[in-house]
């Protein structure tokens, strides 16, 4: 950047003007006025220097560069949730395997200086993520597990240590935590053989109470035996002795994250970490603003070069409007904060008027157009309330929360339920609040009742006039009837060819209503049914809610889940 700059410079400066061209130096100095300002060739120099100066600044120059390693150690752990058919039992809200989940998941937010894997365990082991630090996946794969997929029955714990011990065959301390109900077995002397063979320290988090509790399946219905009764589950405290013989430790679960982070704790201290590949990154000083500010230094001087009369009068005009501005400003301040003071005691003390006095002086921004119009409400000024909260416009999503709110509460009042129902569906978009739900269930209460009522006298109407053409036509036909018995032997021919056509329009009548009516059936049928706001909101979040699937790897065991309790 710096060449093109000289380059621009030199030509500025060395370019002659037209009286340098035609005249000579020596008349040229006999010729000009004397000006004790800078000329014009010395402030292009100090412009051009501040410009030069300016770019080395962005250059961004530095000194004493370093390059050092950040060296990273953390402690291994595996994480295994039970997911067998006894964690569905409804002793812990709003389940174990839920509450485990949730267990889960803080965990993972707490040990930010370790390595995790999570797998699941069933009658057999899969796994959901190997050893990882990049926990905002983990957390996402977490979120995604579906609870509800349907595993094999059992509750394998060995299974559990087997992909333990694949899954950190690289770390010297192998660390498990297990977040399960206890399992089946009685004694876990296997287990703890095994674990100890292969150096695994077991941590339990204990899930669920001593309470006898039902296993409450997906579908609602309570798990039951072959003679129908139903089965209930306990927390089997001997997978107690599996942690503690372990080197590990056991701990019932608690609402809190305290069992969590003891358990953290003790591992931090027990386990020998393993070094990360380390990382380099380089330290300097940086020196930029010593160019920067001498370039905004000399562009000071070469803009001070301006004439003495101009330079005085802009001053005092600057130091005039400066002044000025800021004593407006401050008085502003002051008197807007006195106006909101009193119109805050007035709207306290119920003097809607005087609150509205106060208001109006000061509604320049959303939240005093706000309180003013909350003022018109207030004060039985529903129309003013109505073009007032319309005027507040805001990014706030609290402030346009209420103002929505606020504007169907005036619509109702303005007997306008419609618009009300608008103002609440759109109120309840931006938050989910019970009063605002209230207030719509009454409004479409109140629209459903004025439909009613506009139907039935429309009903009546309808019926009242079929009586009176039925009375007419019943009069007519007995009309008809005697003028037929008196003209039967003059005009019999005439009156069979009238009948004839009367009977040949009223059939071609009736078969294009016939059409019409068809027609209209068709179309009706063929135009998609519309959704209200309400059912499209519906569905949107029962879409959101879907969960995207998850791959779980399966890992084949040796030992298989045979116990008599397989849930």
């Amino acid at each position: 950047m710096l060449i093109p700059i000289f380059l621009l410079m030199f030509l500025i400066v060395t370019n002659k003007d037209r009286f340098q061209k035609f005249f000579s130096k020596e008349s040229l100095i006999k010729l000009s006025i004397s000006n004790k300002n800078m000329n014009k060739t010395t402030r292009n120099i100090l412009l051009f220097i501040t410009l030069i100066l300016m770019t080395i600044a962005l250059a961004r120059p530095v000194m004493n560069e370093k390059e050092q390693s950040f060296k990273q150690e953390v402690a291994s752990i595996v994480v295994a949730i039970d997911v067998s058919k006894s964690m569905l039992a409804t002793d812990v809200y709003p389940n174990r395997l839920a509450f485990a989940k949730q267990k889960l998941l803080n965990l993972i937010e707490l040990s930010k200086k370790n390595a995790l894997a999570v797998t699941l365990f069933g009658k057999n082991s899969f796994i959901l993520s190997p050893v990882t630090q990049d926990f905002n996946s983990l957390k996402i794969l977490v979120e995604n597990l579906n609870t509800g997929l349907n595993f094999d029955n059992g509750s394998n714990i060995f299974s559990a240590l087997e992909t333990t011990n694949k899954l950190l065959k690289d770390y010297k301390n192998k660390n498990l935590i297990l977040l399960t109900d206890g399992g089946n077995n009685q004694s876990y002397e296997k287990e703890i053989e095994y674990a100890k063979q292969n150096s695994i320290n077991i941590y339990t988090i204990a899930i669920g109470t001593k309470k006898p509790a039902p296993i409450k399946l997906e579908d609602g219905n309570f798990l039951t035996k072959e003679d129908g009764s139903i089965i209930t589950v306990t927390l089997n405290e001997n997978i107690k002795n599996l942690s503690l013989s372990t080197n590990g430790g056991y701990i019932e679960s608690s609402n809190s994250n305290d069992d969590i982070k003891q358990i953290l704790a003790d591992i931090d201290a027990k386990s020998s970490k393993k070094e990360l590949e380390s990382k380099k990154f380089k330290t300097y000083t940086e020196l930029f603003y010593y160019p920067l500010a001498f370039a905004i230094f000399i562009l000071f001087i070469a803009f001070s070069s301006l004439p003495n009369l101009k330079r005085r009068s802009l001053k005092t005009l600057l130091t005039f409007f400066l002044l000025a501005n800021f004593t407006q400003q401050s008085k502003a301040f002051e008197f807007d904060f006195k106006n909101i003071e009193k119109a805050n005691k007035y709207y306290e003390n119920k003097d809607y008027k005087n609150a509205i006095k106060e208001y109006e002086k000061i509604a320049k921004t959303p939240e005093a157009k706000y309180n003013l119009a909350n003022s018109y409400y207030k004060n039985n000024e529903y129309d003013k309330a109505l073009k007032t909260y319309k005027e507040v416009v805001s990014s706030n999503k609290e402030l346009e929360y209420k103002k929505l709110h606020n504007l169907g509460n005036t619509y109702v009042k303005l007997n306008d339920l419609q618009n009300a129902k608008k103002m609440y569906e759109n109120a309840l978009k931006i938050k989910e609040d019970k009063e605002t739900k209230e207030n719509l269930k009454k409004v479409e209460e109140a629209l459903n009742k004025k439909e009613n009522k506009q139907n039935k006298p429309e009903n009546q109407n309808n019926k009242d006039d079929k009586n009176k053409e039925q009375e007419q036509n019943k009069d007519s036909q007995k009309q008809n009837k005697d003028s037929q018995e008196q003209k039967e032997n003059k005009q019999n021919s005439n009156k069979e060819q009238k009948n004839k056509e009367d009977k040949e329009k009223e059939s071609n009548k009736n078969q294009q209503i016939n059409k019409t009516q068809k027609e209209n059936l068709e179309q009706t049928a063929k135009e998609p049914k519309k959704i209200s706001d309400l059912e499209e909101k519906k569905w949107l979040e029962e879409l959101q809610k879907q969960k995207t699937p998850v791959l779980l790897k399966k890992v084949e065991t040796k030992s298989e889940d045979n116990s008599s309790t397989p849930w």
